[in-house]
């Protein structure tokens, strides 16, 4: 017999089993015993593990950025926000070298102004730790530019350079002086009413540093300080929100000058 025929027969003799075994397995598996045992109070609790677990995937996919009760409407959680308004001085800077040469031609002591400012929040905790529900503690990183009133003032160094004697310095009696100051700060921001769509919150206290123009009569420009806040914050529509922000800043007179202000303004935040 030619080894073709003989592997013809091999073939045909391993597929007549496979079709015998496959045929025994179904009717062991579809017997009343085998299904009776299939279902049982064990396989029953685990099928009923598993369609939770199935469940739980589902609800994660459909809302990813809940983090466990998240916010309402799928809005995110961390913000990029742009606020701007009013400033105020607690003390001006009148009659100082740089901000009118102590007054020779008037004084430069404006208190009032404007601001803008941007910065984010970021969430550390949705319940501060374990502590309060529905509160979040976020961190704030905020930058701020203020312009306060600034009048036409004696320009400090050609006017002393003029008072010196040197005649390729005239005095400057009619220029506008800027008054304005930068501040960066780095806070704690208490956000509570996790879900509804106004929020109340509170910086309780934060870190400040500012650099103020013109320069001191130390000729510094550098201080720290700290600040307080409070605000409320309503969301719009998804990721976009608008809030009202007031602040009072407490400085501590490194420039040997009086920095502390306060601001109240409005922001647009947007959620990422």
């Amino acid at each position: 017999m030619r080894d073709r025929e003989k592997h013809q027969i091999w073939k045909a003799r391993n597929t007549k089993f496979v079709i015998l075994a496959s045929a025994a397995l179904a009717g062991f598996l579809l017997s009343p015993s085998a299904v009776a045992r299939a279902q049982g109070p064990g396989t029953q609790e685990r099928l009923q593990q598993l369609e939770e677990r199935v469940q739980g995937l589902e609800g994660q996919r459909q809302y990813p950025h809940s983090g466990g009760g998240g916010s309402a409407g799928g809005a995110t959680d961390n913000v990029l926000f742009f606020r701007g308004g009013g400033a105020f001085l607690a003390n001006d800077r009148g009659g100082e070298v740089f901000t009118d040469v102590y007054g020779v031609n008037g004084l430069n002591n404006g208190d009032t102004g404007w601001y803008v400012g941007a910065g984010l929040d970021l969430v550390l905790t949705k319940d501060i730790w374990g502590m309060l529900s529905k509160t979040w503690l976020l961190g704030e990183v905020g930058v701020e530019f203020k312009r306060w009133e600034s009048k036409e003032v004696a320009q400090a160094v050609p006017t002393t350079c003029a008072v010196a004697g040197i005649t390729a310095c005239p005095a400057n009696l009619s220029t506008k002086v800027q008054l304005t100051m930068l501040t960066v700060s780095f806070s704690p921001k208490i956000k509570f009413m996790e879900g509804g769509r106004l929020r109340p919150w509170i910086i309780p206290v934060g870190l400040d540093f500012h650099v103020i123009s013109p320069p001191s009569n130390d000729t510094t420009v550098l201080d720290v300080g700290v600040q307080f806040a409070g605000g409320l914050e309503y969301r719009l529509w998804k990721e976009l929100s608008v809030g009202a922000d007031g602040r009072f800043h407490l400085a501590g007179g490194q420039t040997d000058t009086v920095n502390n202000y306060g601001t109240v303004g409005a922001y647009v935040g947007i959620g990422f």
